[in-house]
């Protein structure tokens, strides 16, 4: 048995990947599937449909590749943060879930704040008290459908969810253990005075696993499902943004990655415990290490949106690469700072640093000599004013970076790459395979069955940079200015945004 199955549970689609014992991912399929949005605030998806989607991108995956199912030596799963998978004891599913973006609980959020107290819920959770984490949105389930609180038996991540449905196996691993506040993520056990104090039942919540132990083996119901083999061996695995940042090689302490996906943010591997209260703070999936993070609800979103409001297409009639030529080619005219023009990225509220769930998206400084180059290359900036925003954040906490690896489709284009690293002041180096999310639970399947000696020997191996960006100091002036302002324009209608 030579390959391991990688699975990652993204926002928009699921990627099943075979990868070998060198981390050459062999063959892949993307499942794409619906986000609902049934009311304000109310962001979900199906579990279902992820299960639909992991079956149909193994048969897809198999066949392509031509691989035999017995040559599968493991199985990971990553998965998107904070998800609230509801099961029953007969192994149904209670409803859809809410996502990381969905802010119903932030009512709750407040009153939980002041009834326990914030520096009570920050001591034990390293965590900001904010509507996407999980345990908001238990708290929500409990106060508002009480019997669906009642018939869950686990509530469960996404990667805990497909684990399940492969295993039959209810488990949480160390890197998702931060979507709940009532686990003290020092000593990795659920807090007993936290939990009362929410009224949660502990019994209701999974038992917690090393991103490497293995949970359990494909069950027979599964192996029929799937076509796998019965029997084959289930991680743990870990959340989609940290097995990312170790599929590009941030494997020891100080090394720091920055995700430009859907979401945006940055990842920065530490060795001891370092909380800060505008930050995310989790378990890296490197057993040992943490993470220090900052995230941006609508990082690559935000070109979604503006390429769709513009009128362009070019994602759907041209590969990715043509995508973010023609992106790069209408911006790349526009000087440093777009001549005044500043994006506030806060299209669906904003996570880190400002924790606001009705923050709203800005443009601020339009004009009559404002074009879609413009208008393109502001986006690209105030994303990399986020991330900035993030840094200076972490900065504050004893925490500084020079450089980062960058991941996700934003580092395909060199120039919002470079506005990145001008902006940040950081060196930036852009690993030469697009597949970090499945390369990361590539190597986790590795070190759970002992293929690797020395994670440090195989990353250094297996990992290459393509290109590398310095930063150029004649836009510092510019970017200083303009970062100076994103950061105003915020503080000036911070009240406005937040009447209802």
């Amino acid at each position: 048995m030579s390959n391991f199955l990688c699975i990652d549970i993204g926002t928009s689609s699921t990627k099943i990947a075979i990868v070998n014992l060198e981390g050459e991912v062999l063959g892949s399929s993307n499942q794409s599937y619906q986000t609902y949005y049934p009311k304000p605030g109310f962001v979900e998806q199906n579990p279902g449909e992820w299960w639909q989607a992991v079956k149909k991108g193994i048969t897809e995956v198999l066949d392509q590749t031509k691989i035999d199912a017995s040559s599968v030596a493991c199985i990971g799963v990553a998965g998107q943060s904070w998800s609230n998978v509801g099961v029953r004891s007969n192994g149904d599913l209670t409803g859809n879930t809410p996502i990381w973006t969905d802010t119903r609980s932030k009512d709750i959020c407040l009153r939980y704040e002041s009834q326990i107290g914030k520096d009570a819920i920050f001591k034990v959770s390293g965590n900001p008290f904010m509507p996407g984490y999980q345990l908001p949105k238990i708290l929500w389930l409990l106060e508002n459908v009480k019997q669906k609180y009642d018939d869950t038996w686990q509530f469960m991540s996404s990667n805990g969810y497909i684990n399940y449905m492969f295993t039959g196996v209810s488990s949480l691993d160390t890197s998702q253990t931060y979507g709940l506040h009532n686990i003290n993520q020092t000593t990795l056990e659920y807090d007993a005075s936290l939990s009362k104090g929410f009224g949660i039942d502990i019994e209701k919540l999974p038992d917690i696993y090393s991103t490497t132990d293995i949970v359990g083996n494909v069950t027979s119901s599964a192996a029929e499902e799937t076509g796998l083999i019965e029997g084959t061996p289930v991680i743990a695995g870990g959340l989609d943004a940290a097995c990312s940042t170790l599929g590009v090689g941030v494997h020891k302490a100080g090394m720091v990655q920055e995700q430009g996906g859907q979401a945006g943010g940055m990842s920065i591997a530490l060795d001891t415990v370092n909380t800060h209260p505008s930050l995310i703070f989790s378990h890296h999936v490197v057993p040992g290490l943490y993470l220090l993070q900052g995230g941006t609800v609508a990082g690559g979103a935000s070109y979604e949106w503006i390429t769709s409001i513009l009128g362009t297409d070019f994602k759907k009639k041209q590969d990715k690469k043509d995508f973010f030529k023609y992106l790069d080619t209408l911006a790349a005219g526009i000087s440093s700072g777009s001549e005044g023009l500043i994006f506030l990225p806060y299209l669906s509220g904003e996570r880190s640093p400002i924790w606001d769930p009705n923050a709203k998206g800005v443009f601020y400084g339009l004009d009559f000599s404002k074009t879609k180059g413009h208008i393109v290359r502001a986006v690209m900036e105030g994303v990399a004013f986020s991330l900035r925003h993030n840094l200076d954040v972490a900065a504050e906490a004893g925490v500084r970076v020079e450089s980062f690896r960058a991941t996700g489709g934003s580092a395909n284009s060199p120039l919002w790459t470079q506005i990145k690293a001008d902006v940040t002041s950081c060196y930036v180096d852009v690993p030469s395979s697009d597949d970090a999310t499945v390369k990361g639970v590539a190597m986790l399947c590795g070190l759970a069955v002992g293929a690797y000696g020395n994670l440090s020997d195989f990353v250094n191996k297996s990992i290459k940079i393509k290109k590398s960006y310095v930063p150029q100091e004649q836009t510092k002036t510019d970017y200083d200015n303009s970062f100076k302002i994103y950061k105003e324009v915020y503080l000036l209608l911070r009240d406005l945004m937040n009447k209802n």
